[in-house]
């Protein structure tokens, strides 16, 4: 048994429910916040299968009363935090022509917004003063997307991309208070990210499911690789080791050499669907 607690939004299904049971079952006290009350109750009791002091709050992001309500229940519960996953996210699939300005904003104040009001309400309770002389840890999820930038997903892109960028400069930032930030880089994995999307058109919708649903991992393989990375506190999680590979490649080639790389993969991609969609 750790003792250690770490708090996770969007806790109650996909990754974040996954994430959350790999630490019950590793000992630590997980508090899960949701927007989804039954699925919340749902996740919990699995979770207490493994961590009977576990707890599940109401937590919506876009407001930051209510993640000042999670962590006054954790100050007062539990006497702090030791890991926050600012995890609660979803996806927008369009071009940026196509996107509306509306689909825009519900995307930035969850993916980005949502992600800044986690750590600005959490970073007093992980100071190392405030948790007993050692320092905690901030785990924002990003994704790939926002390294590595396909078409048709502007304000997903962007989206992640900033929490990126926030992450990294927090790494610095909160260096001397005694926090590590890491930031999670996942690709294409099974999970029910599907079920909080917006796309602009029907075809970007199901092709987007069908890259969910036909990846070749799923939500617990991703859940104990991050597992990993927090323990090692890497300022950076990839989960895919394809897609770091084509992040570093980005980051070493000329421009127009990735941008020629980009294509043929998309090609691939393209020509892959295709073939699965006619069999």
């Amino acid at each position: 048994m750790s003792g250690k607690r770490i708090f996770i939004t969007g806790g109650a299904s996909g990754l974040g429910r996954a994430l959350a049971e790999r630490h019950a079952r590793a000992g630590w006290r997980v508090c899960i916040g949701d927007l989804d009350v039954e699925r919340c109750a749902e996740a919990l009791a699995a979770i207490r299968t493994h961590s009977p002091h576990s707890h599940a709050l109401a937590c919506d992001v876009t407001r930051e009363e209510a993640l000042l309500a999670a962590a006054d229940w954790l100050q007062r519960e539990w006497g702090g935090i030791d890991v926050v996953v600012n995890n609660a996210g979803v996806a927008q699939m369009g071009g940026i022509a196509d996107t509306s300005l509306d689909d825009w904003q519900w995307a930035i104040d969850i993916n980005l917004l949502g992600v800044v009001r986690g750590c600005k309400v959490f970073v007093p309770l992980l100071r190392a003063k405030e948790a007993g002389g050692r320092g905690g840890q901030l785990v924002n999820i990003a994704s790939m997307a926002g390294l590595v930038h396909m078409p048709q997903a502007a304000a997903y892109n962007a989206t992640k991309a900033a929490v990126v960028a926030l992450s990294e400069t927090m790494q610095l930032e909160l260096e001397p208070d005694g926090i590590r930030v890491s930031v999670v880089c996942p690709a294409f994995f099974r999970t029910d990210l599907a079920k909080h999307m917006r796309a602009a058109t029907p075809e970007l919708e199901g092709m987007t499911r069908r890259l969910v649903e036909r990846a070749r991992i799923g939500a617990d393989e991703i859940a104990q690789r991050i597992f990993d990375g927090i323990q090692r506190g890497d300022p950076h999680i990839l989960t895919h080791p394809e897609a770091r590979r084509f992040w570093r490649l980005k980051r070493l080639l000329p421009h127009r050499i990735y941008l020629a790389l980009m294509r043929r993969q998309l090609a691939r991609v393209a020509a892959r669907m295709q073939r699965k969609a006619v069999s």
